[in-house]
C-alpha cells in the first residue's frame, strides 16, 4: 500500500516541477513548449532523486536487520550449546545414581532371600506342629442317622464396636431332653402329615448361621435356615422335607413364616449394626405360584426400606430352569430394589452376565468345589478365576461349607472375600419371645399363637466368643505363616 508521506512528495514534486515551468515562462519570457520541457525535466530528476535515497535508506535498514539477526542467532546457538552441556553432566549423575541404585537393590534381594528361606523354615514348622495339635481324636460310635443339634440360642444386641453374633442360651440342656435330628423316608405318607402337624402348630424353627469376611472372619451376614420338629419334638432338617413339602404344596406356606421371621430378625439386628444383612431361602414353589407369590410380594413390598439388607436365596437349579412366571415374578422382586443370591451350586458352569441382570449379587459356592482340581477340565474358567470374574458384573462370591484351616489358606488364594460354614459357627436356633417370659402363664396353644404373631426374638448376654480350645490359634499362626510364604 502507498504511504501518505510518498503521496505528499510525489505532489509536492509536481507542484515545484509546475512552479518552474511557470518562472520561466512569464518571467524569463520562455515560450510555452520550453518551459514545459523544463518542468519534466525537473520532476524527472526530482522522481529519480527520491527513488534512489529510498533505495538507499532500505538497504541501510536491512543490513540492521541482518546484522540483528545474526547476533540473535549467535546468543541462540550459545545457549543451546549451555543447555547441552548441562544435560550432559545430568545424564552423568543420573547414571552414576542408577549404578549405585542397583548395588542397593541387588543387596536388599539377596537379604530378603535369605528372609524367605528362613520364613519357609518357620512354615513349614508351624504347619507341622499344627497338624499334630489339629488331629482329631476317635469319634465316638453314635446312631445312624441320628445326632445332637446345637443348644438352643438366641440374637445378641452386642455394642456397635463388636461383631453381632449369636448367644447360647442360658438354659442348660440335658442329655435327656436333647432333641434329635431324624432322617425320615421322602416318600412316607405319616411323614407328610407330621410335616403337615408341624405346619399347623407352628413348629418351625429359624436358625442363623453367620456369614463371616475372609481373612478378618467379622460377621457380615446371617443366614436363616428352617427347620420343623415333630410332635416328639425331633429336629427335621430342611434338605429331608423339603422334597415332601414341595410335593405336597406346604412349601408356600413355610416360606412365608420363614420370611415374616426373618424379617423381623433383620429389624432387630440393624438396631445396632446397619451394616448387616439376612439370607433368606425361597423355594421354586414359592415362586412360581401366583397366590402364594402375590402374598409374599405384598409383604415385601411393605418391608421396602430393608431391601439392600434382605437377600432372597433361591437354588441354582431354579435359576437354570427359570419359565415365563418365575422371570415375571423375579424382575418384580428386582424392581422393588431386592437382591439375589444363589446356591447348591454343583459346578462352575457359570454365565455370570446373565446372573447379574436378573439381579443376582451373590453366590454360594461349597468350598470343596472350589478348591476340586477336576473342575479346572469341566469349567470354562479356573476357580481361582472365578472370584475377579464375578466382581467385574458386581456379583460377590461366598465360600460355604467350609469345616478346615486348610481350606480358608487356599480360599485366600482365589480372593475369596466371604466365607460360611461350621468351622466358623454352626446354625444356632433362635429362642422365641413367650408370655411365660414375661411371667405369665401360657399353654402351648398360645405359645404357638404368639409365635406365629409375632415372630420376635429375646436378647441374651452377648457370648460372640464360643470356647473352641487352642486348635483355631494354631491353625490361624498356620495360615499365616503359609500365607505370607506362598507354596514351596
Amino acid at each position: 500500500m502507498i504511504r501518505i508521506s510518498t503521496i505528499f512528495v510525489g505532489i509536492c514534486m509536481v507542484l515545484i516541477a509546475a512552479s518552474l515551468g511557470a518562472v520561466l515562462h512569464m518571467v524569463a519570457k520562455v515560450s510555452g513548449y520550453e518551459a514545459t520541457i523544463v518542468s519534466l525535466a525537473a520532476l524527472t530528476i526530482m522522481i529519480l532523486y527520491n527513488a534512489v535515497s529510498l533505495r538507499i535508506k532500505d538497504r541501510a535498514e536491512a543490513s540492521g536487520q541482518i546484522s540483528d539477526l545474526s547476533r540473535g542467532t549467535t546468543d541462540l546457538a550459545r545457549q543451546v550449546a549451555e543447555y547441552g552441556r548441562r544435560l550432559a553432566a545430568l545424564e552423568a549423575k543420573l547414571n552414576a545414581s542408577n549404578t549405585a541404585q542397583q548395588d542397593r537393590i541387588q543387596g536388599v534381594m539377596g537379604e530378603i532371600g535369605e528372609l524367605g528361606s528362613m520364613m519357609r523354615q518357620l512354615a513349614n514348622s508351624v504347619a507341622a506342629h499344627d497338624d499334630i495339635l489339629s488331629a482329631p481324636p476317635a469319634p465316638a460310635p453314635v446312631p445312624v442317622a441320628f445326632a445332637p443339634p446345637a443348644p438352643p440360642v438366641k440374637v445378641v444386641h452386642t455394642p456397635p464396636e463388636m461383631p453381632l453374633a449369636v448367644d447360647v442360651a442360658e438354659d442348660t440342656v440335658s442329655p435327656a431332653n436333647v432333641p434329635v435330628i431324624i432322617v425320615p423316608p421322602k416318600t412316607d405318607a405319616q411323614f407328610v402329615n407330621t410335616i403337615r402337624r408341624a405346619i399347623t402348630e407352628n413348629r418351625i424353627d429359624i436358625y442363623l448361621q453367620p456369614v463371616v469376611t475372609l481373612p478378618q472372619r467379622k460377621v457380615r451376614f446371617y443366614e436363616a435356615i428352617s427347620r420343623l420338629r415333630d410332635d416328639k419334638d425331633q429336629i427335621i432338617l430342611a434338605d429331608d422335607f423339603i422334597g415332601p413339602a414341595e410335593e405336597a404344596g406346604f412349601m408356600q406356606e413355610i416360606d412365608h413364616s420363614v420370611l415374616l421371621r426373618s424379617m423381623q430378625v433383620l429389624r432387630r439386628l440393624m438396631v445396632r449394626n446397619k451394616d448387616v444383612g439376612v439370607f433368606c431361602n425361597v423355594a421354586k414353589s414359592t415362586l412360581s405360584d401366583p397366590t402364594a407369590f402375590a402374598q409374599f410380594i405384598d409383604f415385601l413390598d411393605a418391608n421396602r426400606a430393608l431391601a439392600p439388607s434382605f437377600i432372597l436365596e433361591f437354588k441354582h437349579s431354579t435359576f437354570r430352569h427359570l419359565g415365563v412366571v418365575e422371570s415375571e415374578h423375579l424382575a418384580a422382586l428386582a424392581q422393588r430394589g431386592y437382591r439375589f443370591s444363589i446356591d447348591h451350586v454343583t459346578d462352575l458352569r457359570i454365565e455370570p452376565r446373565e446372573l447379574a441382570d436378573r439381579g443376582v449379587r451373590f453366590i454360594k459356592v461349597p468350598a470343596a468345589l472350589l478348591l476340586d482340581p477336576k473342575q479346572a477340565s469341566l469349567s470354562d474358567i479356573h476357580a481361582a478365576d472365578l472370584s475377579d470374574l464375578l466382581g467385574r458384573f458386581g456379583i460377590d462370591l461366598i465360600a460355604d461349607h467350609i469345616e478346615g484351616e486348610r481350606a480358608v489358606v487356599d480360599l485366600l488364594d482365589f480372593d475369596v472375600r466371604f466365607g460360611q460354614g461350621f468351622l466358623f459357627a454352626a446354625p444356632r436356633p433362635l429362642r422365641p419371645e413367650t408370655p411365660a417370659a414375661n411371667g405369665t402363664a401360657a399353654n402351648p396353644a398360645s405359645a404357638s399363637s404368639n409365635k406365629a404373631s409375632t415372630g420376635t426374638v429375646s436378647p441374651a448376654r452377648s457370648a460372640s466368643a464360643t470356647p473352641r480350645g487352642e486348635q483355631p490359634r494354631s491353625g490361624g499362626l498356620a495360615a499365616l505363616a503359609r500365607r505370607a510364604t506362598g507354596p514351596n
